[in-house]
């Protein structure tokens, strides 16, 4: 697939410098990009090679001044890592899109309906009663269960499972190996010290744009009527555990490995760095950030906050302490010394 460079221009809302006649077939790195490729250059540190790259265009902040000759094509544009991003999210369109039709072997259920340009991969099985909207595809060997309701233009990659009842919106991304709708971890024990597994009736709802990475498990709530929820815009990496009636804000990111335990309500625009434990039937403010590997022991009251360390305080005071930390054995030895030479004092 070809476009032109004035063609790719009108799209990011730029200007050309150089000529727009060319054609462009792929995206790259600067320092790596060949004739017939765009790159871009946004960090400083790589203006070194717009003078040296082979790349067709490159999309450059409009107030870029070169310091040397260049002999590459030029886009200005406003924010060349935001446009190059934008290239990056149409053509990832155009790739997950391309399918359609209904491979073999397959299974629909009773009174499910599905909407145009559907894709149905081989092994997929979708159950009775489901909505499934326009433009959405479903790769190989995933799992739709009953009354599963599903949005236009959703990708459910290979291998997703999804349990019945289980509400997803429109332009929603789900990665291969991911569960939505499991059992929450409820179990209540029993005077001879057993377990007696509590039933979980509720479901999972996620709101439009989420995108959810590979292998991870989002439980569904407690009670019928209930639901663990996701909200619009929100970004879930590979490895996450959501656990039931937890409600995660709008445009939130979660990193790698983190978990989320039951009925803790995350605000929005929220940023969980990689292994964040988070206790149950807390509250996070809106605009929280929290480090990597730090445990939130309590509720998040002031929007903003920053935190890091387990259990989690103010960033700030973290490396200030940390900073004490390290020193510790060279204290301890300071300290030993001291002893030593106080007691020498007293003996003699």
């Amino acid at each position: 697939m070809e476009f032109t460079i004035s063609q790719i221009a009108a799209m990011l809302g730029g200007a050309v410098q150089g000529d727009g006649s060319e054609k462009i077939n792929m995206l790259a790195k600067i320092q790596d990009a060949k004739k017939g490729q765009l790159a871009f250059l946004s960090n400083p540190k790589y203006e070194q090679y717009i003078y040296t790259t082979q790349a067709s265009v490159v999309i450059v902040k409009k107030d870029f001044v070169p310091r040397k000759e260049i002999t590459t094509n030029l886009i200005l544009v406003d924010d060349p890592y935001s446009s190059f991003t934008a290239l990056l999210e149409e053509y990832h369109k155009m790739i997950n899109f391309q399918k359609t039709g209904i491979e073999q072997p397959s299974y629909i259920g009773e009174n499910s309906t599905v909407g145009k340009n559907i894709y149905r991969g081989a092994f997929s099985y979708i159950g009775s009663n489901v909505k499934i909207g326009d433009n959405v595809k479903i790769h190989p060997q995933a799992f739709v269960g009953d009354n599963v309701v599903i949005g236009d233009n959703t990708i459910l990659h290979a291998g997703v499972k999804i349990y019945a009842g289980t509400r997803i919106g429109s332009n929603c991304v789900i990665h291969s190996g991911t569960v939505l709708g499991s059992d929450g971890f409820g179990f209540a024990p029993q005077e001879d010290g057993t377990y007696k597994t509590i039933p979980q009736l509720g479901n999972v709802i996620l709101e439009d744009n989420v995108t959810i990475g590979g292998n991870t498990v989002i439980d569904c709530a407690t009670l019928f009527g209930d639901a663990t929820i996701i909200r619009q815009g929100v970004k879930l990496d590979n490895l996450i555990q959501v656990a039931h009636n937890v409600e995660i804000g709008k445009n939130t990111v979660i990193a790698a490995q983190s978990g989320i335990s039951g009925s803790t309500k995350i605000g929005e625009n929220c940023v969980l760095a990689g292994q964040v434990g988070v206790a149950g039937h807390l509250v996070l403010a809106n605009n929280t950030s929290i480090g990597a590997q730090a445990g939130i022991s309590k509720s998040i009251k002031d929007e903003g906050e920053k935190l890091m360390g387990a259990p989690a305080f103010d960033v700030k005071d973290y490396f200030k302490s940390y900073a004490v930390f390290k020193k510790l054995p060279d204290l301890n030895e300071r300290l030993r010394e001291l002893e030593k030479k106080v007691l020498m004092k007293i003996e003699s």
